[in-house]
């Protein structure tokens, strides 16, 4: 059915399809779902414990056979700068008086969890099939010692540099993460997201660049994305926004509502949640204090900022000052089982990316390249 087989060969999935390991939003639920429609479930891990990383994998296991992914961060705890953040939450004192509540005295909790010591003892136990990075790699020896668990290792990308570096580490597929993805851009070489491209001229650039097969994501809603991205190169598509609406996914009340009524052209890349660039959908917060703001705590501090908030307008039955995550593709996010949106999407693309039309393209590709 698939032209290109080598994502699912490697990691023993029927359908070229990953679920997009969206912290906050998907958990074991969202995860068995995408798994029984063939694809390769995910368990984002930066903001849970040890001890719930076990008990949603003995959840995972114990519902479907399959392979797994555990998806991590590779951030570098900041330094502390406590001028910074004292400067960014006066900045914010006017929106805890409206809305009733103490300004904190400094930020307190990150919210995120790099991969470290602990992260990676815990994948020499539990020993899922495949592990995922965003931000880049660990240090060499942790990276090292998932690599000896026979676990494959991919991670994002959102350059070509990027991609050769993930390579060059060993790394066994990349994500080519265009600018429309929802959530926090994997970049890690550099700061400067103003000349990140698309998914559409990231994925061809980026299968020209390695030998590894190239797993597309960002922007991809509906069968007519995933056929052209597999036509560019890719050998399979990352999917997260398409299963927010999902009754699997842990999404908010408030998040759906804004996932229902968001307009197409209303996701925006900020940094104020959390001091990392991430696309989500307009709001007041970032309206007022955005989208980009140079004086937002480091990633990830500046989340304990507007957490408290967050709580206080949610209680309100208000998204403005939640992290409302979505990619460019949201209004092709529909409210259905994930089982379904999985199933139907894959069966509608294999119908249009016929293997002999790819491969007349990638001919094409393979001989400009030689000349």
């Amino acid at each position: 059915m698939w032209h290109d087989t080598r994502i699912t060969g490697m990691l023993g999935i029927k359908k070229p399809l990953l679920l997009a390991p969206m912290a906050g939003s998907g958990g074991s639920a969202l995860a068995i779902a995408v798994m029984k429609a063939g694809g390769l479930g995910a368990l984002p891990c930066a903001m849970l414990s040890p001890d719930q990383i076990r008990q949603e994998v003995s959840t995972i296991r114990n519902a479907v056979d399959g392979p797994l992914n555990l998806n991590f961060f590779c951030h570098v705890e900041p330094e502390a700068d406590p001028a910074r953040e004292k400067s960014w939450l006066e900045k914010l004192s006017p929106y805890y008086h409206e809305l009733g509540i103490a300004p904190p005295s400094a930020i307190s909790g990150a919210g995120r969890n790099p991969f470290n010591e602990e992260a990676c003892a815990l994948v020499e136990e539990l020993r899922p099939e495949v592990v995922s990075f965003h931000f880049g790699l660990p240090v060499p020896d942790l990276l090292e010692r998932v690599f000896v668990t026979g676990a494959k290792v991919i991670a994002s990308a959102t350059t070509v540099a990027e991609a050769r570096e993930l390579e060059a580490h060993g790394c066994d597929a990349i994500i080519a993460q265009g600018v429309e993805a929802g959530g926090h851009r994997g970049i890690f070489l550099e700061s400067d997201i103003a000349s990140q491209p698309t998914t559409m001229a990231l994925v061809p650039q980026i299968v020209d660049a390695v030998s590894v097969p190239i797993i597309a994501a960002g922007g991809i809603g509906d069968a007519r994305a995933v056929a052209a991205t597999f036509a560019l190169g890719a050998s399979a598509v990352q999917l997260g926004t398409a299963f927010l609406r999902s009754p699997e996914a842990l999404t908010t009340k408030i998040h759906r509502r804004a996932l229902a009524e968001a307009k197409e052209d209303e996701t925006v890349l900020t940094n104020i949640f959390t001091g990392r660039p991430a696309r989500g959908i307009a709001n007041r917060a970032i309206a007022e204090l955005g989208p980009l703001a140079p004086d937002a705590p480091a990633f990830p501090r500046a989340t304990g900022a507007l957490t408290p908030l967050r709580k206080a307008a949610e209680d309100r039955d208000s998204g403005d000052f939640s992290p409302l995550w979505a990619g460019q593709a949201v209004a092709f996010a529909r409210e259905a089982p994930a089982e379904e949106i999985a199933g139907n999407l894959m069966k509608e693309a294999a119908q249009l990316a016929r293997p002999s039309l790819l491969g007349r393209i990638r001919s094409a590709s393979s001989a400009r390249l030689k000349s």
